[in-house]
C-alpha cells in the first residue's frame, strides 16, 4: 500500500521520480537546476504560483522548505525569491478555503508555512524586514487567534517573537500590540490545560492524526507522542512569555500585563519551562523585566505569590537563582516597594549574605550587595519606627549587622597566630559535636555546632561550611525543615564553587521535600547527582547514582510534571461529573419510589 503521509515522503523520494517529471515549475527539479539564473527565475515563479494551484504534492514542497529553512536559516536565496509572500498566501488560503485545507494533505501546510517564516527570521533582521514587507503579520495574527489549533499557535508565536526581537520590525507589530500581548498571556496561562485535555490526556483515537504525525515525524507511538507534546507545550508557553517580554522590555502594555489581569502574575510563578525546556527563563524572566520598570515594579511587590517565588528561587540551585536575587534587590532598593517585601525577603536573603560569586556573575560580590540592600537604612529613625513592632525582622537585620559589620570589623584585627588557635578550637568543638551526634544526642550536637560557628572566624569558610551543613543534618533529624534549609543554604554559599557541596545539596533537597517544594528539591537532587558523577569521572570510577537520590528524582519529577496541574483539574472535573450523575440517578430513583408509594396507597 502506498504511503501518502508527507512526513515519510522525503525530498530524496521525490527526486527519484524526476526522470518522468514534465512540470516546468517542479520545485524539486528546480532545486537540481545547475544554471543559477534559470533556477532563480523558476523558483520565483514557483513561489508566486504555488498558493493558487492545486497539487497534492504541495505538502511535499512545504516539508522540503521546512527542512531547508531549519538547516540553513541564514541562506538568502529563498527569502530573496518570494518565499515569505508564498508562505503568507498559503496560510491565508488554508484559513479561508476549508475545502482546500481538508483536501489531500493540505492540513499540514499552515504549520509548515508559519515554521518556515519563523526559521528564516530567527537570526537576520534583514530577513525579518523582508517578511514584514511581504505581509506575513496578518495571517500570523489569524493563527495566533486560534483559527486552527495549538500546534499552529506554537510556530506562530515563535515567528512573531522573532519579529518582535528586532527594533526594525518591532514597530510593525505595535499596531497589534494589545491583541498580541493579550493572546500571548492567554495562551501562556491556558496552553498546558489545553494540550493535556485535547492530546496528552486523550485516547489515541481522539487525537488529531496530523498532530501525531507532526509531533513524531511520522514515527510514533504513544510514549514518543506524549514526550514531544510535553516539549512543544513547554515551548509554546515559554515562547508566549518571550513575546510578552519583547513588549514589556520597551515599556509597552504594562498596565495590561500587571493590572488588567492580576491572575496572570500569579500564573507566572508556575511557568518555569520544565526539564524539557531548561534553557528558558520562563515566568521569572518576565518578572525580571517587570522588576526593572518602576511603574510595573509596584505590582510585583504587591503580589505575595511572586515575592515568595523569588525568595524560594534565591535559595535554590536553579540556573536562574541569580534572577531571584536580582529581582529582590531591585525591590529592596526602591523606596516605594522596599517595605512591602522586606518582611519576607530578609528571612531568605540572610542565608545568602556570605555568597561571593554565582555562576558567571564574577564581577560583583553578591553577598555584599545583599547586605547593603538590607542594611541601607538600618540606623535611620524611619526604619526604627517600622521595626518597633516587628521583632522577628528586627532580629534578622540585627543578626546581619552583627555578622557582616561588627564581627567583620573585629576579625580584621586578628593575627595569624590567633587565627590558628581559633581554628584548632573549632576543630575540637566540631569533633565533640560529631561524637554527640553519633550517640544520638542531636540537640546537644546542634548546640555544639552553633558554639563552633560563634567562635569560627569568617575567613575560615571551609570550616564554617562544614559546621552549617552538620547543623542542617541535625535539623533534618528533628524534622525542622525551615532551619535545615537555612543552614544548608549558608553552607552552599561558603562552598567553592557556590552550590557545590554535595552533602548540603542532598540535605536541602530532603528539607525541601518535607516542605512540599518539589521543584527546589528536584534541582538540588540533580545537582547532588551531577556532583557525584563528576567525582567518579575524575577518579575513573564506574558512575553510580545513589538509590536514594534516584528515588527522590523520580518522586519530584512526577510532582513537577508539566501537566500535573492539568491532570488534577481533569480528575477533579471527572469526579464532579460522576458525583452529579450519581446524585441525579439517586434523585430519580427517589422520585420513582415516591410515585410507587403514592400509587400503592391510592390502590
Amino acid at each position: 500500500m502506498k504511503n501518502t503521509n508527507p512526513i515519510f515522503n522525503t525530498t530524496s523520494t521525490k527526486r527519484s521520480k524526476m526522470t518522468s517529471c514534465t512540470n516546468s515549475l517542479c520545485f524539486f527539479c528546480l532545486m537540481k537546476e545547475n544554471h543559477l539564473a534559470t533556477r532563480r527565475a523558476g523558483l520565483k515563479k514557483c513561489f508566486n504560483e504555488l498558493p493558487y494551484s492545486d497539487d497534492q504534492d504541495h505538502v511535499l514542497v512545504l516539508s522540503a522548505l521546512w527542512h531547508i529553512a531549519m538547516a540553513q536559516p541564514n541562506h538568502k536565496e529563498y527569502p530573496s525569491l518570494g518565499v515569505f509572500e508564498c508562505m503568507a498566501s498559503l496560510i491565508q488560503r488554508g484559513l479561508k478555503d476549508k475545502n482546500w485545507l481538508l483536501r489531500n494533505q493540505n492540513i499540514y501546510i499552515p504549520y509548515y508555512a508559519a515554521h518556515v517564516i519563523g526559521s528564516y527570521t530567527m537570526h537576520k533582521a534583514e530577513f525579518a524586514e523582508k517578511a514584514v514587507k511581504s505581509g506575513v503579520i496578518p495571517p500570523l495574527m489569524e493563527l495566533l487567534r486560534g483559527k486552527m489549533s495549538w500546534v499552529e499557535q506554537r510556530v506562530t508565536v515563535r515567528a512573531l517573537g522573532h519579529l518582535a526581537s528586532y527594533n526594525s520590525t518591532f514597530e510593525a507589530l505595535v499596531e497589534y500590540e494589545e491583541e498580541i500581548v493579550k493572546w500571548a498571556m492567554e495562551i501562556a496561562s491556558s496552553c498546558l490545560d489545553l494540550v493535556y485535555e485535547s492530546f496528552v490526556g486523550s485516547s489515541e483515537e481522539n487525537r488529531e492524526k496530523y498532530h501525531r504525525d507532526l509531533l513524531t515525524r511520522g514515527i510514533g507511538g504513544r510514549e514518543i507522542e506524549d514526550k514531544k507534546a510535553e516539549e512543544w507545550a513547554s515551548q509554546l508557553q515559554c515562547w508566549c512569555l518571550h513575546l510578552v517580554k519583547c513588549f514589556a522590555s520597551k515599556g509597552k502594555c504594562l498596565n495590561l500585563i500587571c493590572n488588567d489581569n492580576p491572575n496572570f502574575l500569579k500564573d507566572l510563578c508556575g511557568m518555569w519551562g520544565g526539564l524539557s525546556n531548561y534553557t528558558s527563563t520562563g515566568g521569572v524572566g518576565l518578572i525580571r523585566i517587570l522588576s526593572y520598570n518602576k511603574s510595573s515594579r509596584k505590582f510585583i511587590a504587591e503580589s505575595k505569590d511572586i515575592v515568595q517565588t523569588l525568595c524560594n528561587l534565591s535559595r535554590s540551585s536553579d540556573d536562574w537563582q541569580y534572577i531571584g536575587i536580582e529581582c529582590l534587590l531591585l525591590l529592596l532598593k526602591d523606596s516605594q516597594t522596599r517595605y512591602k517585601v522586606i518582611e519576607i525577603a530578609a528571612f531568605y536573603l540572610i542565608d545568602l549574605v556570605e555568597i561571593r560569586t554565582l555562576g558567571d556573575k564574577t564581577g560583583i560580590n553578591l553577598g555584599e550587595s545583599i547586605t547593603q540592600a538590607l542594611l541601607s537604612d538600618y540606623h535611620q529613625t524611619e526604619t526604627k519606627l517600622f521595626l518597633k513592632n516587628k521583632k522577628n525582622l528586627q532580629r534578622v537585620l540585627t543578626e546581619i549587622w552583627d555578622l557582616k559589620v561588627e564581627r567583620k570589623r573585629k576579625e580584621k584585627l586578628l593575627g595569624e597566630e590567633t587565627l590558628e588557635k581559633k581554628k584548632a578550637l573549632v576543630n575540637l568543638i566540631k569533633q565533640q559535636a560529631n561524637e554527640l551526634f553519633r550517640l544520638g544526642e542531636t540537640k546537644g550536637a546542634l548546640r555544639k555546632y552553633k558554639e563552633g560557628l560563634d567562635i569560627c572566624p569568617l575567613k575560615l569558610r571551609k570550616q564554617r561550611m562544614v559546621l552549617h551543613s552538620n547543623k542542617s543534618q541535625c535539623h533534618l533529624l528533628l524534622r525542622e525543615a525551615d532551619e535545615a534549609i537555612s543552614d544548608s543554604t549558608r553552607a552552599l554559599c561558603y562552598s567553592n564553587p557556590t552550590n557545590s557541596h554535595s552533602k548540603s545539596l542532598w540535605r536541602r533537597s530532603q528539607a525541601y521535600d518535607m516542605k512540599g517544594l518539589a521543584k527546589e528539591s528536584l534541582m538540588d537532587c540533580i545537582m547532588f547527582v551531577n556532583g557525584g558523577m563528576k567525582m567518579d569521572e575524575g577518579a575513573n570510577k564506574r558512575i553510580k547514582i545513589p538509590y536514594h537520590a534516584a528515588r527522590m528524582i523520580s518522586k519530584q519529577m512526577e510532582a513537577t510534571w508539566l501537566f500535573a496541574t492539568a491532570r488534577l483539574k481533569k480528575l477533579a472535573s471527572t469526579t464532579t461529573q460522576v458525583k452529579k450523575a450519581e446524585d441525579s440517578s439517586n434523585n430519580s430513583s427517589e422520585r420513582n419510589g415516591n410515585t410507587m408509594i403514592r400509587t400503592t396507597m391510592t390502590i
